[in-house]
């Protein structure tokens, strides 16, 4: 029996009691994952990003470890509520025009030393004034890096389209107007490196494009290295009080540790290993977040169809952003059909051994996202399910 197979004999008698469709997160995969972010920092802690986990239970669990600290969520609401919750180092990731979530965090003094948000622009600042309602709580607050790389004086640019603080003096010049700004301190630097830690390096049957993009990022690491550590010391110039400089992402957590400059590393989908993290030769993880789909029909020979399945995941859109049939092994999309609103048929030989009310594992393409789908995580420990918790949308929450 392959691996794969016994991992599938163990979730279906973990959860042979519950009716699919359900999601499920191997605890001893969740576990081993973290360890190895751990070891992969070479001791700089990690903050975790939540929108790759989005179920507060593991958010405390993986809390607990050592080697983590902190949260990095995704919006400001997100933000005060896991605040409110007990959390009390929280990283808003990216800006936010919550008018009413500011005006909340400065007037609660609570809030306001627990979360730290995020600005790469003035307008940020004069939003959030205009926003406090008399609060007068000081805000914390992060600036961002621009990570792209850019070639040819700028007509080429690899990554995403974050801030627009790319150099050196323009960050130290918005920390200026941070620490001359009334109301607000200057705590810390962002800098997300996505074409780095969020590409992977060993795409099946594409060597080229493989050997083209450890080119890309080992130009990438490189030129940031020198640039990070460069606006760190512009930005403590002007704030020596610096609390943390962030970065890195799953799949550059090694090679962002490495660097001086930071103090800290950003990462989450490392803990769920979704199926786009399955092409990096830095690290091998296991899978660790599945979901399960029934069997619903038999339409005919080496073909059945399962309820559901139809949940794509964010980015460009393509293959690669679709679920993928991942126990028993051998099942496939028909190509005319995909993954269905409601039903999605499967083609392959081990679909003449499932019966109708059997359970077909999937694993999604990317972490966090499966849990829009589901209001549960059933937690597996060996070959039984020891807690179902929920995930954001079961406690009511749908912050995107």
């Amino acid at each position: 029996m392959t691996a794969r197979a016994a991992d599938r004999a163990r979730y279906d008698r973990a959860t042979a009691h519950l009716d699919a469709p359900l999601a499920i997160v191997d605890l001893d995969a969740f576990d081993a994952n973290a360890d190895d972010l751990v070891r992969r920092a070479g001791g700089k802690p990690i903050r975790v990003a939540s929108k790759s986990v989005r179920c507060r239970v593991l958010l405390e669990r993986v809390l607990a470890k050592e080697g983590f600290a902190g949260v990095m969520s995704f919006t400001l609401a997100e933000s005060l509520w896991l605040a409110r919750s007990g959390f009390d180092d929280v990283l808003l990731a990216y800006p936010s025009a919550d008018r009413a979530g500011y005006a909340e965090l400065a007037g609660d003094p609570k809030l306001a030393s627990a979360v730290t948000v995020m600005v790469d622009d003035v307008a940020h600042l004069d939003l959030i004034d205009a926003a406090r309602a008399g609060g007068r709580e000081v805000v914390r607050v992060c600036l961002e890096l621009d990570t792209s790389l850019k070639l040819l004086g700028g007509r080429v640019r690899v990554g995403a389209r974050r801030s627009p603080l790319h150099s050196p003096a323009q960050v130290a010049e918005l920390a200026r107007a941070v620490a001359r700004r009334p109301g607000f301190r200057l705590v810390g630097i962002m800098a997300y490196e996505g074409h780095i830690a969020g590409v992977g390096d060993s795409v099946a049957g594409r060597p080229l494009r493989s050997r083209a993009i450890r080119l890309m990022q080992a130009t990438a690491r490189r030129e940031l290295a020198e640039r990070r550590a460069a606006v760190v010391r512009a930005v403590r110039a002007v704030a020596p009080d610096l609390e943390f400089v962030n970065g890195g992402g799953t799949g550059s957590v090694q090679s962002t540790a490495a660097e001086d400059s930071v103090t800290e590393i950003g990462a989450g989908s490392g803990l769920y290993v979704p199926r786009l993290f399955d092409n990096y030769t830095s690290f091998t993880g296991r899978p660790a977040a599945l979901f399960a789909l029934p069997v619903v029909r038999r339409p005919g020979v080496g073909v059945v169809t399962v309820l559901g399945g139809g949940y794509p995941a964010s980015g460009v859109a393509g293959p690669d952003r679709l679920p993928v049939p991942y126990l028993p092994e051998g099942l496939r999309y028909d190509p005319q059909e995909g993954p269905g609103e409601v039903q999605t048929p499967l083609l392959g030989s081990p679909a003449d051994d499932l019966l109708v009310g059997d359970k077909v594992w999937f694993r999604h393409a990317k972490a966090g996202e499966l849990c829009e789908r589901f209001a549960a995580l059933h937690l597996i420990e060996g070959d039984a399910v020891t807690a179902t918790v929920p995930t954001y949308r079961g406690e009511g929450h749908t912050f995107l």
